[in-house]
């Protein structure tokens, strides 16, 4: 089971819908193509057939998610502890380096219109942020080896 906050899975919805809603599109565009004739040559019936398995493919992988995910209550989190939904400024004692962090449930990636890095609760840097709180240090068992964050801020 996966944890995430409601805007999240607001979002697999959302994007549910928009697979959703081109099934017709592309069933329209393998009409038209198998309408051109012999369908071993013809490209435009192979490339639409491929999109639709591969959409397909998606929606079955986001109905599956949206029904096994857990929404958590972001409300009952105490003022200062990093929950899902939390940006944490974090410092690395070793380097002094200060970055931020953005504790999501989803695959973690970096936002387009932000320096803020969106790590998932359930990568060894989220489990290490989940719960801490303003002024604790936590340690990461990262692939290059231990890292210590100390928490600066959480938003």
């Amino acid at each position: 089971m996966q944890l995430m906050t409601q805007e999240e899975r607001d979002n697999l919805e959302r994007q549910l819908k928009e697979f959703t809603a081109r099934r017709p599109v592309i069933a329209q565009a393998i009409a038209e193509a198998r309408e051109k004739g012999d369908l071993k040559e013809n490209a435009d019936y192979h490339a639409a057939r491929d999109e639709l398995a591969m959409l397909e493919a998606r929606i079955k992988d986001l109905e599956e998610r949206i029904r096994t995910v857990s929404v958590v209550d972001t409300d009952q989190v105490p003022e200062g502890m990093a929950f899902l939904g939390s940006t944490v400024k974090v410092k690395n004692t070793k380097t002094g380096d200060v970055e931020m962090f953005k504790l999501v449930g989803e695959v973690g990636r970096l936002d387009d219109d932000s320096d803020i890095l969106e790590v998932s609760a359930n990568s060894p840097l989220g489990e290490a942020l989940m719960r801490a709180e303003i002024g604790s240090t936590v340690r990461v068992d990262a692939p290059r080896g231990e890292v210590h964050y100390k928490i600066l801020e959480v938003v």
